[in-house]
């Protein structure tokens, strides 16, 4: 998605024509504790109906589809967005001063205007719904593809593909998809455990160590793999509870057997405070030694159930 309205046409040159603020104000939307009593009560209703029936296996997918029905509408008064802007564009290119002409750019830019609105309103609803879904099932909800990108700055949580990262950087659309601050790099594999009780110890190293780090770092943002299971859930959804925003680079799976060597380079390539290494496999063992080589600090928990803290500089 790009940036907002304000972002996008401010590298424009109007010649000559004035571009008013949009005719919107809080009251033509839905007030957020609104927004924030109706989704809570969708939310128990619907899944109280599943408690106890042969339906409960399926409702964290049913819990994510939810979330994703109000991504999927912010998503689409995003392309109207680019189209109306593309639209701006072209007019100014072509200006010639007639009021035909001038009519249809305010048209242009009151269609922008009104996609923009309504495009942060959807991300909002998204936002509470994905608030429900992080208390029901633990787990920070992001999109199958792509980006949970907030254009609104009063979000802070952004969930940041690596992709759109990098393609932004390139195209200079930087507000929506960079996040700002100092990146922090969390490693860390998919590991079995005897007894819940050392799976619930596990997780509470893991947030325990991204706590103390925050402590020294408090406007960090977290670089991750994006895994949906083991320890990038886990701090994927730390992340979530404290409103800090994530920057996930997956695996290209094109790469074959390089893939998660080339995700190690982009993360670092970000030159991190610090690396935060959990139990892994090889390719979170050469995260550590490129970091070491690269003098990243490392915050070192690979020991077992991640409890042996020590920080390696050279």
């Amino acid at each position: 998605m790009y940036d907002n309205l304000a972002s996008q046409l401010a590298g424009l040159d109007p010649s000559g024509f004035s571009i008013a603020p949009a005719p919107f104000n809080d009251t033509d939307f839905p007030a957020e504790t609104a927004l924030q009593q109706v989704l809570e009560a969708v939310w128990s209703d619907l899944f109280a109906l599943f408690a106890d029936t042969a339906l409960e296996a399926d409702a964290e997918d049913l819990a994510w589809g939810f979330v994703n029905l109000f991504h999927r509408a912010a998503s689409r008064k995003s392309s109207q967005l680019d189209r109306a802007t593309d639209e701006i564009r072209a007019l100014i290119t072509c200006a010639d001063g007639s009021e035909v002409h001038s009519s249809k750019l305010e048209e242009q830019v009151l269609r922008a205007q009104s996609a923009d609105a309504s495009m942060q309103a959807f991300e909002q609803m998204r936002e509470i719904a994905a608030c429900l879904y992080r208390d029901e099932t633990g787990s920070s909800w992001k999109p199958v593809a792509g980006s949970r990108a907030m254009h609104s700055r009063t979000l802070t949580s952004a969930v940041i593909d690596g992709r759109d990262f990098l393609r932004a950087r390139r195209e200079r659309r930087m507000s929506a998809h960079s996040p700002e601050g100092t990146p922090v790099v969390f490693a860390g594999g998919r590991n079995r455990f005897a007894s819940d009780t050392e799976a619930k110890t596990y997780a509470a190293n893991i947030w325990a160590t991204l706590d103390k780090v925050r402590n020294v770092v408090p406007d960090l943002y977290l670089v991750h793999g994006g895994d949906t299971k083991g320890a990038d859930r886990l701090a994927a959804s730390w992340a979530e509870r404290h409103e800090v925003q994530q920057l996930t680079f997956s695996l290209d799976r094109r790469l074959g057997a390089r893939a998660g060597f080339k995700r190690n380079e982009q993360m670092l390539a970000l030159q991190p405070r610090y690396v935060v290494a959990f139990p892994g496999n090889g390719v979170t063992e050469r995260l550590v030694v490129e970091a070491r080589r690269q003098r990243i600090t490392i915050v070192d928990r690979r020991g077992p159930l991640g409890t042996c803290l020590r920080r390696q500089s050279e």
